[in-house]
């Protein structure tokens, strides 16, 4: 058994873990930090499968948390990019309402940008078809968004693994934390096989899709659990007769935490059109029956027939515009509400598939729309690091730290 003693430990190697990494360092030089993931990778789950786009900060109602870190958060993370010379889509976001009725939102979500710093404004259907034009917008109006852009989270993650070995973190993958001791700050491991140990003085869980477990083995959480939504992408076909140089977003239903089908120009050329956001029957149930999860399934099941029943938070809404986009022709209909041209023969099939990492109060019994903490005796607990936890990385890993235990 090997002996592993630090003053920082943190749980998970996604992009919230590595700012931590990041700015812990940045602020304590003299502490050691040890980063632990049970892949043998960083960003093998949400963060790596993430858009990559680096949002404006539009959308959050004005005092939540992800208003209070999304803007700053995201031009930080563009800065460091730039700096490092990583790839990055200087393109814009258009946000069009797909429905007429939906029209008044955009005054909503003008409100909320400009009182979260974000720079917005609305635009006429000259300009609209000047930015996009392939799209459409089923009220004459949109919304533009000059300062959302588009990075690769991969290379982003890989180039912040390269630093912080650089700066002297210490790296333990393929460890999956088998048991917690809170009392004596100890974690046990299971690493190929083998058994070690961990002593700790602070401890950050940012493990996203399994946030709520680890919480819960320190005795906190025990009110939400995590509900996993899958995230499916299609490529659009080289050949189809569409320009893309800008993101296009549907207006978004804000009773729920997510933002609809749109339209994503890469770095690297590519459109891609999606996310979904379908249940999922497992925390990593990426393909097929691939990280089936029986027990967790039955019990999500369960959580979505509350939801339904209550409507909670729009529920029914959400269940009948997005619940079933898994299938080819209804996110095609959904697409074609932006881009009415579009053809299922344009939709080429993605390997990109994300799963969000979504919370659900049992309290209130509404998906949680906000980023939330738990503090521990020692320790930090991320739940909820839903997007833009990727874009506000920066500014929000500050915020953590400047509420745990570690910075008093």
């Amino acid at each position: 058994m090997s002996e592993i003693s630090t003053d920082v430990a943190i749980l998970g190697g996604g992009m919230v873990g590595m700012a931590l990494a990041h700015q812990l360092n940045e602020r304590y030089s003299d502490l050691s930090i040890t980063l632990v993931d049970k892949e043998p990778e960083i960003g093998r789950h949400s963060s790596g499968r993430n858009s990559g786009v680096l949002h404006a900060g539009i959308y959050y109602p004005p005092g939540s948390l992800k208003a209070k870190v999304c803007v700053q958060g995201a031009k930080r993370l563009r800065a460091w990019c730039e700096a490092e010379g990583l790839p990055v889509l200087d393109c814009g976001k258009v946000i069009a309402p797909q429905a007429v009725e939906l029209d008044s939102q955009l005054e909503l979500l003008l409100e909320r940008g400009r009182a979260n710093g974000a720079e917005v404004r609305l635009i006429d259907y000259e300009e609209f078809q000047e930015r996009v034009p392939n799209g459409r917008t089923a009220s004459g109006r949109a919304l533009w968004s000059p300062g959302t852009c588009v990075v690769k989270p991969k290379i982003v993650l890989q180039r912040l693994e390269q630093r912080l070995r650089e700066r002297g973190v210490s790296f333990v993958l393929g460890a999956a934390v088998s048991d917690v001791s809170p009392d004596i700050r100890q974690l046990n491991l299971n690493h190929s096989g083998e058994s070690s140990t961990v002593s700790y003085g602070h401890l950050f869980n940012s493990t996203g899709l399994q946030a709520d477990r680890i919480a819960k083995l320190f005795g906190l959480g025990y009110d939400c659990t995590l509900l996993p939504f899958k995230g499916l992408y299609w490529q659009l076909d080289p050949r189809a007769p569409f320009n893309f140089s800008t993101n296009l977003y549907p207006v978004p239903d804000l009773n729920v935490p997510f933002l609809g089908v749109h339209v994503t120009p890469s770095p690297d050329g590519s459109i891609s059109l999606g996310p979904t956001a379908i249940p999922a029957l497992g925390r990593e149930n990426y393909r097929g029956l691939d990280g089936l999860e029986p027990l967790m399934a039955l019990e999500f099941l369960g959580d979505l027939a509350s939801q339904w029943w209550r409507n909670a938070g729009g529920f029914r809404q959400y269940a009948k515009e997005q619940a079933l986009h898994g299938l080819k022709p209804l996110f095609l209909k959904a697409a074609q509400a932006l881009v009415p041209d579009l053809r299922s023969e344009h939709l080429i099939p993605s390997q990109k598939v994300g799963i969000r990492a979504q919370l659900y109060d049992r309290r209130s019994g509404t998906l949680v729309q906000d980023f939330r903490l738990e503090h521990g005796p020692s320790s930090t607990h991320v739940l909820n690091a839903i997007s833009p936890a990727f874009t506000a990385s920066f500014s929000l890993v500050d915020l953590i730290i400047n509420e745990s235990t570690l910075a008093s």
